[in-house]
């Protein structure tokens, strides 16, 4: 059986009241209700965590790559920020997707770098709480789950 990590960084636990404009209107509850209906669909067993505090991230990182499951990750500020979340995925050889329910490349020029982007094997920007379906679907293949069976 496949395993998906999904982990939410810093200010992810405010969604749904916090800027509502830029993040939606869907709380992390319902996003990871979203998520499990799809992960149970699949078979895929998913852990789903978050943290405003940055040393957990990696602890839960390579909790993931060392056990071989996949890592979908919204690190928020993070992403623009730490070679600590750098480190924790080539470091534990975790299988990663960096998400945003932003258009990261719409918004700020400091949130136009990621500092986890080039260890990811691909990053999935600004289709809201699409974003984590689709980052779901792009890395359940990786791992040689049901969608990347021919």
């Amino acid at each position: 059986m496949s395993a998906i990590f999904v982990l939410n960084g810093p200010n992810l636990n405010l969604l749904g009241r916090r800027e509502p404009a830029i993040y939606g209107a869907d709380t992390l509850d319902d996003i990871e209700a979203l998520l499990r209906a799809r992960a149970d669909a699949e078979g895929v067993a998913l852990t789903f965590r978050q943290s405003n505090v940055e040393g957990e991230l990696v602890g839960w990182i390579h909790e993931a790559g060392l056990s071989g499951a996949g890592v979908l990750i919204n690190a928020g500020a993070y992403s623009h920020t730490s070679i600590a979340l750098r480190d924790a995925i080539t470091g534990s050889g975790a299988t990663s997707v960096e998400i945003h329910l932003s258009n990261v490349y719409a918004r700020e020029d400091f949130r136009h770098k990621s500092t986890i982007a080039p260890v990811c094997r691909g990053v999935i920007c600004g289709f809201g709480k699409a974003s984590y379906l689709l980052g779901f679907e792009a890395l359940l293949p990786l791992l040689g789950g049901a969608a990347g069976k021919a």
